[in-house]
């Protein structure tokens, strides 16, 4: 998010000294912006407690937006002043936007074979990684050469959604076309190296190993096709592919069959955890392997699955035959 507004700068700046994502740092600023327009541009300072639920119940009653949504504006709000500004809110006292819950679409293993059997090159490899390690698209774009364990079939995600790592499964089947990829991107960043250029570092990393560009480990496994300027030191560098390009990719595979369901990169990993608990993986496993810090969020597929209803038959299939 670009601003000319000091205020939003400044806001940027101790977001990037605490370490937030780059991710985060513009999520925060579009609603701590958001709620400075609701307001009529009254500075923050001048508000406090009320404004914000004020602006909560907006969001959940004139915009409809999911409980997750609110989440996020809330987050903002609270690092805007429990961190930035200094000015605690306390407690809120209000209960967060109710909706009904929406089961996740989910497919088939056919269906997924038939999505990905309209796919080629990286494109196919991806959502195949997406699906296999039940990744989102972001983290399985965001890999490096390092993440890849073949021994372990394994692979790391680096800070995942909320900050966290984890540790999830490499498909034996993958490790072939992984491997392959990973040769054309370290060919790629050899390549760069000669430019004096390289892949996309945390900044403060460039700062403390400035030759860090040049070790394989720190190669992306899937490399954009151009160079571009890094969003905090401007320096050139080269980052991964951007998500659209794989979801673009995905809309016209999907158009290309008979599946009539509402399709997203994110589907395939809704497809790995319910096809994981339909072979009877422990729902505490497919927790760790998702990363969901609450197994009530897994429990979702335990929904689409009908496994909460394990053991309990239909009064009808009681009945005898007459």
């Amino acid at each position: 998010m670009k601003t000319k507004s000091p205020f939003l700068g400044s806001i940027r700046r101790a977001m990037r000294l605490r370490g937030y994502s780059i991710r985060t740092e513009k999520t925060y600023l579009v609603w701590i912006a958001s709620f400075i327009r609701f307001h009529k541009y009254r500075h923050p300072k001048e508000m406090g407690a009320a404004e914000v639920v004020a602006y909560l119940d907006y969001l959940a009653s004139t915009r409809n937006v999911s409980v997750n949504t609110q989440k996020v504006a809330l987050n903002a709000l609270s690092f805007l002043y429990n961190k930035y500004l200094e000015q605690p809110l306390g407690a809120l006292g209000f209960k967060y936007a109710t909706r009904p819950r929406h089961l996740p679409t989910v497919l088939s293993v056919d269906e997924v074979m038939l999505i990905i059997n309209q796919l080629e090159g990286v494109h196919r490899l991806v959502v195949e990684l997406i699906y296999g390690s039940g990744l989102r698209v972001s983290e399985c774009l965001r890999l490096r050469i390092q993440d890849l364990d073949f021994h372990r079939n394994a692979l790391t995600v680096r800070n995942g959604k909320g900050g966290k790592d984890r540790v999830t499964i490499l498909s034996n089947k993958l490790q072939d076309a992984v491997l392959a990829q990973m040769r054309t991107s370290l060919s790629i960043q050899k390549e760069d190296n000669s430019q004096n250029l390289g892949p996309s570092l945390p900044d403060s990393l460039s700062r403390k190993y400035p030759n860090a560009f040049k070790m394989p480990g720190w190669m992306f496994v899937f490399p954009s096709t151009t160079i571009s300027h890094h969003p905090v030191n401007k320096k050139l560098c080269r980052h991964h592919l951007h998500t659209s390009v794989i979801r673009k990719s995905l809309k016209l595979a999907v158009s290309n069959t008979s599946i009539s369901k509402r399709v997203s990169c994110h589907t395939f990993r809704h497809s790995f955890a319910t096809h994981l608990l339909e072979a009877g993986t422990d729902i505490r496993t497919v927790q760790e392997l998702l990363g969901h810090s609450d197994v009530t969020t897994t429990q979702i597929y335990t929904h689409v699955i009908g496994k909460h209803f394990a053991g309990t038959l239909s009064p009808y299939d009681r009945l005898k035959a007459v």
